[in-house]
């Protein structure tokens, strides 16, 4: 059975397999001339409480010492005299406390019941272990998830499909919000490019590499006229019935209000995918400006203007997901942090370590983990960035070995010890 709640002239109605039958719901002869990826839509099943990884990039560096502040050290505040987040006072223009030592940028408070309710973790001190300070590489390496390997053809998402092989998979089974494929989701397993529920293009990987013309109009009018079994039919009409509907009149659930950005439509937008149940299992958005140079600001400026946007659309997206969240994990990363010393125009320059938000089912949360390196001058990377104590790659082989189910992470992250031992411990058993 399946149950759509995701287009508002659609909400009170069941759909089944029955339903798309008797209402004309096509079916499908001459499978052997149909494309790949619409032979395994025909085939395709949708698994009950099929768990699912949302995956948000932040390209451009995001500065991770004002977005988790540790405001117990006393160093943050010698070497940030303008830019610094004031220690908790109790009030918006200071940390929101978290541990006693360290406290959330005052934007991303709509996150902090989420921490103390024990729904996100935070690991601090992580990110990519190569030394590089270009972006390019630096998102490159942590997409492929083999640092300082350019070689790599594909991405460590992609290859966490190949994986957990899945037979008749949903053709949606991995989609990312975008126009283009991220580099993450590029490899052999198929995958999606979604700007919008209303516009999308099936990307076919391997030997049928490729957009599909005419995107998905074109690619459901194909099987119009043929005779179209099992759910494949569902598949494609909550599909369809997702591009037809006005985004703005889905209503979120639990009384969620998503902000009107970029990253807040994404996460709608999977919200709804996730609620269609067409077996969706991966998810990929990604935001951009986290390369402040100058005019960075502190409580407030360009960094607060992006927390606000994040940790609203965060906080709505699970809110909106309610008990479905036990199934979600969300995770965020960026490519590389920012330097501990704010620089001459009160903004920070390419540096290491950076930190990761962790939230969703079997998440142990209301804890920052992984071990924090000081900010002494001597402690700190090459003199000048927040030193790497926890490899990104740990954080997701965590996620991916209990919550995904990959028995042996060595083909998604490979040349890399992934051993139990060294996961943060983030995830329940």
């Amino acid at each position: 059975m399946m149950k759509m709640g995701c287009c508002e002239g659609v909400r009170n109605l069941k759909f089944s397999r029955r339903y798309f039958l008797k209402q004309g719901g096509v079916a499908l002869v001459g499978m052997s001339a149909m494309p790949a990826f619409l032979q395994r839509a025909a085939a395709a099943t949708v698994a009950p409480n099929k768990k699912q990884l949302v995956v948000l990039f932040q390209r451009g560096a995001a500065d991770g010492l004002n977005i988790v502040v540790p405001f117990g050290e006393p160093n943050y505040y010698r070497i940030r005299p303008t830019i610094a987040i004031p220690q908790p006072h109790r009030n918006a223009d200071s940390a929101v406390d978290l541990d006693g030592f360290f406290g959330l940028h005052p934007s991303l408070a709509p996150l902090e019941p989420l921490f103390h309710k024990n729904q996100l973790a935070i690991v601090h001190a992580a990110g990519s272990p190569d030394p590089t300070r270009s972006h390019f590489d630096a998102q490159d390496f942590m997409e492929s998830g083999t640092p300082g390997v350019k070689a790599t053809e594909d991405g460590w998402l992609n290859r966490t499909l190949e994986a957990v092989p899945e037979e008749d998979a949903s053709p949606f089974r991995a989609v990312a919000m975008g126009p283009n494929l991220p580099r993450m989701l590029r490899g052999e397993a198929a995958a999606v490019a979604l700007p919008d529920v209303r516009q999308f293009k099936v990307m076919a990987q391997g030997a049928a590499s490729g957009v599909v013309e005419g995107g998905f109009e074109a690619m459901y009018a194909q099987t119009v006229d043929q005779a179209l079994r099992g759910t494949g039919a569902e598949t494609f009409e909550a599909i369809n019935m997702l591009r037809k509907a006005d985004p703005q009149k889905y209503q979120p659930e639990n009384g969620a209000e998503y902000p009107a950005s970029r990253v807040g439509k994404s996460l709608q937008q999977i919200g709804q995918l996730i609620k269609a149940n067409i077996g969706v299992e991966v998810l990929f958005l990604d935001c951009g400006g986290w390369d402040n140079h100058v005019n960075e600001g502190g409580v407030q400026g360009q960094l607060s203007n992006l927390l606000r946007d994040l940790g609203q659309s965060i906080a709505a997206f699970h809110q909106d997901m309610g008990d479905r969240m036990e199934n979600i994990v969300f995770v965020s990363m960026s490519e590389f942090g920012r330097t501990a010393h704010e620089n001459g125009n009160r903004g920070t320059d390419h540096g290491h370590a950076n930190c990761m938000f962790v939230m969703g089912g079997g998440v142990k949360g209301g804890k920052v983990y992984g071990r924090w390196p000081g900010l002494e001058n001597h402690q700190l990377n090459e003199g000048r960035d927040l030193a790497l104590t926890t490899d990104f790659r740990c954080v997701l082989g965590e996620i991916l070995s209990s919550h995904i189910g990959v028995a042996d992470l060595k083909p998604v992250f490979p040349g890399f010890d992934n051993s139990p031992s060294r996961f943060p411990g983030l995830i329940r058993a």
